[in-house]
């Protein structure tokens, strides 16, 4: 049994598992705290990963040699590409997964990795040497000792659930909360605040008329989310279903409100905007007469279903009464009531670009500690947090990613520059350059950066290396090889475009929406030759990637070329460059957020809420520019 280590995390839901898979794949002798060991990476809300935009971060993940995709796949009883009729910048992975199977799978990567050791404790205390973490305490009276500290807490600092008017400690139901980590770091000058979050009722497959509902089978194509070559589709693939609610079970989602923690003044902390529970629904959108639920499988070989869209933390009797005014659900029978939880958050402007807190050294934040929701934005963080806790015990520079390079970059500078009001998450509009960050070419933009950090192994780079000269072969081929019309023309009209009047590049053709290059292929028989030289493991892969660079070629130059002027200011360096309360031609407000924030650079200083245009010339006249 060790006492010292390199980087203890602690806490091992999502952030947590990335952190410390992450920090001991680079070398750091690490240590994973978690309060239990049979709860690793579990799906505390619904049993899926990814979704809009939250696919992307995994494939982010995935390419820079985290884990969360190979689990995912590994796990899978349903994957859906979503939004497949927008375009590529638009496509979003999402897995439904087998609950149970995601732990477990979890735990043996985890249980059986090098520099890697797991303690089941709930930390206590940290402990701090002049400014500088040196290690922490626990409640079973053991002192733990690490050049750096991760805190991955989720949704267990002071805990407290709801239901009706019943209220229980706890960070997850039936589950203790942590308590002294918020008071001791109160007390150090750090600002805390409190988030509010909520999961739906747990239903007993067996008791639901599927008959009465619409399934919602998953695809049964090559997309997944790891770009290794991982196993896929293994489990039973089920189906979701969707269902709607109905006047008759709103009027008593009605009746129940006065005993609604949200409406009672019992609840009094923040909560999500964009995921309300349905007694949030039924009041903010008073005009609906009914609003979509999807009913989850939570498992291959369980009963367990996740009633999606109807989070709530009503009383227990108020939530059956008005499932069973669903006619599907008539003789409902449920595992657990839904209900709403409150825990403490830190603002995270108190965060360096690495993730690490401004106050105290070696001392790092991630996941929901952070107001953050979703086990994707979590992972990201914990990732990021286990790199750069690794280069701050070894040396190294930070390793940041900017808005242009990841939705991983997009959301740590959002929390870091621009704090949290509600609880964050993530969606494609935060994105200014989405066309850049596509979920096809995650590994494009990241693979090699992990690769020359040392987290990315060589299998991995020799994967990419692969698919780029394949993928830019067919490219190659397809804007240089000439099409003449009368030997096309006829397949053309076939395929319900337009013949040609001239001789054209095969790369115009490829261009027209009702044309892609699997259905080109079968009337070209050279193109065809061209495919065939791809792995048939890999083809489709390959494929969509060469198609969506042709077809998208355009607006990714032009995103290309407003992300390379901006990054001209994204690299003016200002931190610890200006005592900002001395400048008087600065905003008061300008003054106190650029004292409060301190900028990395003078892209960061213009995304912070207050500063304005004006501001920032005034810098800019102060560095000679």
């Amino acid at each position: 049994m060790k006492f010292n280590y390199d980087i203890i995390v602690v806490g091992a839901g999502h952030a947590g598992c990335e952190a410390a898979a992450a920090a001991a794949n680079l070398g750091s002798e690490t240590l994973l705290i978690t309060m239990d060991m049979n709860k690793i990476a579990q799906m505390s809300c619904n049993p899926a990963i990814g979704g809009i935009a939250k696919g992307q971060i995994v494939r982010e993940i995935d390419a820079l040699g985290g884990y969360t995709g190979i689990v995912t796949d590994e796990t899978s009883i349903q994957f859906r590409m979503l939004n497949r009729s927008k375009g590529p910048a638009m496509w979003s992975p999402r897995a439904q997964n087998d609950r149970t199977k995601f732990i477990d799978t979890w735990r043996n990567i985890l249980e059986n990795k090098d520099n890697l050791s797991i303690w089941q404790d709930t930390v206590t205390e940290l402990i701090i040497d002049n400014n500088t973490i040196t290690g922490l305490k626990t409640v079973l009276g053991v002192t733990f000792h690490a050049k750096c500290i991760i805190l991955t807490n989720g949704t267990f600092l002071n805990g407290l659930l709801h239901i009706g008017r019943v209220k229980l400690n706890g960070g997850r139901i039936s589950e203790p909360a942590s308590r002294g980590i918020t008071e001791q770091l109160v007390s150090l000058g750090f600002k805390a605040d409190r988030m509010k979050t909520g999961t739906p009722v747990r239903i007993d497959g067996r008791s639901v008329h599927f008959d009465e509902l619409t399934e919602q089978p998953g695809d049964n194509d090559f997309h997944k989310f790891s770009y290794l070559d991982t196993s896929v589709r293994n489990l039973k693939q089920l189906s979701c279903w969707t269902l709607y609610t109905n006047e008759k079970c709103h009027d008593i989602l009605r009746k129940g409100l006065p005993d609604s923690p949200l409406y009672n003044g019992q609840i009094q902390s923040i909560g999500p905007r964009y995921c309300p529970s349905i007694e949030t629904k039924i009041v903010t959108f008073s005009d609906k007469s009914q609003h979509q639920l999807f009913l989850e499988p939570e498992g291959e070989n369980t009963q367990e279903y996740y009633l999606n869209g109807f989070s709530s933390s009503l009383p227990l009797n108020i939530q059956l009464e008005a499932l069973q005014a669903i006619p599907a659900f008539r003789d409902i029978h449920i595992y657990r009531p839904g209900y709403a939880i409150e825990y403490d958050f830190f603002d995270p402007t108190q965060l360096g670009p690495n993730l690490e807190t401004k106050q105290i050294g070696n001392l790092f934040f991630a996941g929901q500690i952070n107001g953050t929701t979703g086990y994707e934005e979590a992972a990201g963080q914990g990732l990021m947090a286990g790199i750069n806790a690794h280069i701050n015990c070894h040396g190294g520079n930070p390793f940041i990613l900017g808005r242009d390079e990841a939705y991983i970059g997009v959301l740590i500078d959002d929390l870091i520059t621009k704090g949290v009001d509600e609880p964050y998450r993530m969606f494609t509009s935060r994105a200014e350059y989405r066309i850049l960050l596509r979920q096809d070419d995650a590994d494009m933009r990241l693979t090699e950066k992990s690769y020359e950090l040392g987290l990315a192994k060589r299998n991995r780079y020799d994967l990419l290396n692969e698919k780029k000269s394949l993928r830019d072969m067919i490219i190659s081929f397809v804007e240089q090889y000439s099409v003449k019309p009368h030997y096309i023309n006829n397949e053309l009209e076939k395929l319900g475009t337009t013949p040609l009047s001239h001789g054209c590049k095969l790369k115009d053709l490829v261009l027209r929406p009702q044309l892609s290059l699997n259905k080109l292929a079968e009337v070209i028989p050279a193109l065809k030759t061209e495919i065939e030289k791809i792995p048939q493991n890999r083809k489709e892969e390959i494929i969509e990637a060469a198609e969506i660079l042709l077809k998208y070629s355009g607006y990714i130059k032009r995103e290309r070329v407003i992300a390379e002027k901006i990054n001209r200011v994204e690299n003016v360096r200002i931190k610890g460059k200006f005592d900002y309360t001395a400048i008087q031609s600065l905003s008061t407000e300008a003054r106190q957020k650029l004292t409060k924030i301190d900028p990395e650079t003078i892209a960061q200083a213009s995304r912070i809420p207050g500063i304005s245009p004006s501001d920032i010339n005034i810098l800019l006249v102060l560095l000679g520019r």
